[in-house]
């Protein structure tokens, strides 16, 4: 059975809001010749925060999946899959902000971030411990 985690809504309309706020004005602050152009590249620049935040997290019977859109690829952001029986262990690491984060590590010592920003991440996160023992 295969089953979709996308990025939290909360997450990704506050990126869009953002930007929103902060590119809105410039169309109408711009000089004549220059509005054309400006409004291009508002609609250009919102397609891309809404591209760079459609990351979604994909699992099945055999493997875990973490796709990324064409744009998030150029920018250093990458796909990968990772077979269940890959997986040696999860490490949980602290961060500076008192929270934690998790990686998968392989038995080739591979490390990936497990995304956790994303929707029913409970759900996830006890279908990694079922998958995973």
């Amino acid at each position: 059975m295969t089953e979709k985690f996308k990025t939290l809504f909360p997450v990704k309309s506050s990126l869009i809001s953002l930007y929103l706020a902060l590119t809105i004005p410039i169309p109408f602050l711009s000089s004549d010749k220059l509005k054309l152009v400006s409004i291009i590249f508002f609609f250009f620049g919102l397609y891309f925060i809404n591209s760079l935040t459609s990351d979604y997290v994909e699992t099945c019977d055999m493997k875990i999946y973490y796709k990324t859109s064409f744009l998030s690829n150029l920018f250093g952001k990458k796909s990968w899959e990772i077979f269940w029986k890959d997986i040696k262990l999860i490490k949980s690491l602290p961060t500076s902000q008192g929270s934690k984060v998790y990686y998968f590590t392989l038995y080739n010592l591979e490390n990936y971030l497990v995304p956790q920003r994303i929707e029913n991440l409970e759900k996830l996160k006890s279908l990694i411990i079922q998958k995973t023992n």
